[in-house]
């Protein structure tokens, strides 16, 4: 290819990069500028909504998290730190059951065939309509007395989310070289040993990239939330869907400030976990 057709192609597809982050970005940057909006300007006519507020204001955080502000009358029922913490709670022991299981079953499929039709019968979890898999699950929980219950909610985050952990685990297994495990076995170590200390730490960092998104799986889900949550162990979808009084309709500022309050335990983990995020992503990608 010509010096100047390559330049040519790299600016086009920088370009298209570009322009799909900017895509991307639009909603966020609406929902980071809805949240410091007072009442005024978002209750307004469509013709009259502006980018940036003209008003900034923390009302909205203030409302989600004290009920009560100078800007809006209705005070809330309850406030916004109950459903984050359930979110938090929730989100990371369904993330711990789906992960746990879904590495020692990846783990077992990958390395001794045991099962052949098990990685396809996993996937059918996933093949389902979430509707049609969650009114018999709702049915079931009310029966064993797990609904509104943070560990039933848990437990169920924990099956949902499963298949793909343990298809995203199985994918990494393979991209270990068996020698190194046959070798460590000839030394004398025994299966278990092996799995945990040759097999498991050359994944750690595909595990932390599998933990992130089936947390954010867990974290994002309304549908599960909404039929299997009363009142004690509301989440934070559930809780948002919420904030609307007949006075305004829907709180969109305070919802606003909600989103972006929910958006820092994934950007967080994301951060803590960015020197394995690559890695894990890319793992395997050079293989021949």
């Amino acid at each position: 290819m010509p010096l100047s057709n390559r330049f040519v192609y790299e600016g086009l597809r920088y370009l298209a990069i570009l322009f799909a982050i900017v895509i991307a970005l639009i909603p966020i940057a609406w929902m980071a500028t809805m949240a410091f909006k007072p009442v005024a300007e978002w209750t307004t006519a469509i013709a009259d909504v502006t980018w940036l507020p003209k008003n900034p204001t923390l009302g909205n955080f203030e409302y989600i998290f004290t009920g009560e502000t100078e800007e809006v009358i209705v005070t809330l029922d309850r406030i916004a730190i109950r459903p984050i913490l359930s979110s938090l709670l929730i989100a990371s022991f369904g993330t711990l059951i789906a992960v746990f299981a879904g590495t020692l079953g990846a783990y077992g499929v990958s390395r001794f065939a045991v099962g052949r039709n098990l990685p396809l019968g996993v996937l059918q979890l996933r093949l389902f309509p979430p509707i049609a898999v969650v009114i018999p699950v709702m049915v079931m929980w009310t029966f064993l007395g797990m609904v509104d219950t943070w560990w039933g909610l848990a437990l169920i985050y924990g099956i949902v989310t499963l298949p793909f952990a343990f298809w995203l685990m199985m994918t990494f297994f393979d991209e270990v070289p068996l020698e190194i495990e046959e070798a460590a076995l000839v030394e004398g170590c025994s299966h278990w040993r092996v799995f945990y200390r040759v097999t498991l730490p050359m994944v750690k960092a595909p595990l932390a990239t599998t933990c992130l998104f089936v947390f954010i799986l867990n974290w994002s889900d309304y549908l599960i939330a909404l039929l299997l949550t009363r009142k004690d162990w509301v989440t934070i979808p559930v809780y948002m869907s919420e904030l609307s009084v007949a006075m305004t309709g829907p709180m969109y500022g305070a919802k606003a400030a909600l989103g972006l309050v929910a958006a820092v335990p994934p950007v967080v983990l994301g951060i803590i976990i960015q020197k394995h995020l690559v890695r894990g992503l890319t793992f395997g990608a050079l293989k021949q």
